[in-house]
């Protein structure tokens, strides 16, 4: 009769044994209330009496699939997203809310298209940071009764219509050319600083420019031009060089 109420008892503490890992807890519920959490670790549940639900730790990564959305501006795009949440408060997880992930992945779409339609492209193109930051803020107010925790939210791809992208080429293109005829005007005008710089020097000291003159014949003479050009200042300074010499004789 011992051995038989022994076995039992063995039984019994065997089915009620359980591992709860790391990066678990287990939810236990006596006759459907809940009584608390425990784990990770070996613990006990009384058979039949308890029940226990677990509830995973790690951050989820949750794809938000691709919507259409008008913006405010109506155009009309593709985004995607992905958001990245965790369980805070296994209790309210399993308590508050029947499927976690299902819930936060209803709202996370409904709040993309919300939040983005509010603005214009060209905010959600350059001011992609702070619209996530404001999509993850409005997740995590819905979620927090739940006893999850949105950590980020990034949009991942924004598909803009084939007419809209050939504009934006087009728009980006002239662009690039303002931007080059602006650099090239702010050279000529340097430059011509410089030349009257140049100028001014020259002015002042006459003997500058034939120096320059008499340079500027080297190097024509070194690419064995077989035509030299003189210029018209150069020549008359040679004629009154002439005249002087011809005048001492």
């Amino acid at each position: 009769m011992l051995y038989i109420i022994g076995a039992i008892v063995f039984v019994v503490i065997v089915s009620g044994l359980r591992v709860v890992k790391q990066y678990e807890r287990s939810v236990i519920f006596f006759l459907g209330k809940c009584t608390g959490i425990r784990g990770p670790g070996l613990i006990f549940i009384i058979p039949v009496f308890e029940q226990m639900t677990r509830v995973t730790m790690r951050t989820v990564t949750m794809a938000i699939p691709s919507q259409k959305i008008i913006t405010k501006d109506n155009v009309s795009i593709d985004i995607a997203a992905v958001a990245y949440y965790h369980v805070v408060d296994p209790e309210k997880s399993v308590i508050a809310i029947e499927n976690v992930f299902d819930a936060v992945n209803q709202i996370s779409q409904t709040t993309v298209r919300n939040v983005v339609g509010q603005f214009m492209l060209d905010q959600l193109l350059s001011q992609t940071v702070d619209i996530n930051t404001q999509i993850k803020n409005v997740i995590d107010s819905h979620t927090e009764p739940w006893g999850a925790e949105v950590t980020a939210v990034e949009i991942k791809d924004i598909t803009l219509p084939d007419n809209m992208q050939r504009a934006m080429a087009k728009e980006a293109e002239a662009e690039r050319e303002r931007r080059a005829k602006i650099v090239a005007a702010e050279g000529e005008f340097q430059a011509a600083q410089k030349l009257g710089e140049a100028a001014d020097l020259i002015s002042k000291h006459p003997v500058a420019l034939q120096l320059r003159t008499l340079q500027t014949m080297a190097e024509i003479s070194v690419e064995k031009n077989s035509t030299i050009i003189f210029p018209a200042q150069f020549m008359t300074t040679v004629g009154e060089a002439i005249k002087m010499i011809k005048g001492d004789m």
